[in-house]
């Protein structure tokens, strides 16, 4: 095992299986002690979309079986994998889009190592719905935990960090949060309001040591099997595009686990306010959002008119000092 986060205490929220476990694991190696987090137990039943699954082939049914029973556990499955690798990590069930039940893993690591240096938000729901056709609960349930249960497990944690003078925090995006080709408005706002909140928490927090970072993966997960259904399923209707994203040609999670590693240390003390897209093995930073052009009405307002003659300077990038500079 590496020293590289010895002594120091992480929680890593949705770390039953995929991207969570997999920084759960990789933090562990370097001497964190963790707690790994779910929502409940796993009961070992592979939960499916029976009408989804219904309308699929035989084959096609077996092969998603197949495929997520690599995939799906728990938090106490991680943490005892941690442990059985020389690891310490204790399991926490909750559902972190419960205020209480945020709290209640933020004591956990507290009353476990009498500290709580690292929370690592990756807890995430997802669904595909045509905006028109998106049921309220999908809204409801997505939104609901990113980033309102990413915030909740800050808000516990945070007094904590500014206590001690130090502290990493890393949420989990993905590349929606630009937008994308996806049928899916209410994970692209999910996760737009991630990256938002992070860029608030790294200018609050920089002055207590505090460092605030997003990352947006693209990863094979359990997620990964949904998708490929939903592909089958709606074919060229599944994205906008009309090209489905490969399964196959997706990287698995602990390609990058490490990058989140070195993001929770001592080496990365002055990156803060970033947003890094990881995908095997590539890694991109995300140039910060800047105003790309400009336009001035020549009196106190803009008329219709004035708008119409200038608009395409909109679309032009401004002279002189740049616009949006942070």
């Amino acid at each position: 095992m590496g020293d590289y986060l010895k002594g120091k205490v992480a929680i890593v929220t949705g770390s039953g299986m995929g991207i969570g476990r997999a920084v759960a694991k990789a933090l562990a190696a370097e001497g964190c002690k963790v707690v790994t987090n779910n929502r409940a137990p796993w009961d070992g039943v592979i939960p499916v979309d029976e009408e989804k699954f219904s309308r699929l082939s035989k084959e096609m049914q077996d092969w998603a079986m197949t495929e997520y029973a690599k995939y799906y556990g728990d938090a106490e499955r991680t943490a005892q994998e941690i442990r059985d690798a020389g690891g310490e990590a204790v399991a926490c069930f909750g559902d972190i889009s419960d205020y209480d039940a945020a709290g209640a893993i933020v004591d956990c690591a507290i009353k476990t190592w009498g500290k709580l240096d690292i929370v690592v938000n990756i807890a995430s729901a997802f669904g595909f719905s045509p905006v028109q056709e998106m049921p309220k609960k999908m809204w409801d349930r997505v939104t609901t935990v990113k980033p309102t249960g990413h915030f909740y497990v800050i808000r516990h944690a945070v007094q904590h960090m500014i206590d001690q003078g130090w502290g990493r925090i890393v949420n989990c995006a993905s590349p929606a949060w630009a937008g994308g080709n996806l049928r899916q408005c209410e994970y692209c706002a999910a996760n737009a309001g991630v990256v938002g909140m992070t860029y608030g928490l790294a200018a609050e927090l920089k002055e207590f040591g505090i460092t605030a970072n997003t990352f947006a993966p693209a990863a094979k997960t359990r997620a990964s099997v949904d998708m490929e259904i939903h592909n089958v399923l709606e074919g060229e209707h599944s994205v906008i595009s009309g090209n489905p994203i490969s399964y196959d040609g997706t990287a698995a999670p602990e390609t990058f686990a490490n990058f989140i590693v070195w993001l929770c240390g001592e080496g990365a003390k002055d990156v803060t306010g970033q947003v890094f897209m990881t995908m095997g093995k590539f890694i991109g930073r995300y140039a910060l959002p800047a105003v790309e052009g400009a336009m001035f009405a020549d009196g106190d307002g803009w008329s219709l008119d004035e708008v119409l003659q200038k608009n395409e300077n909109l679309f032009k990038k401004p002279e002189g000092p740049a616009f949006g500079a942070r």
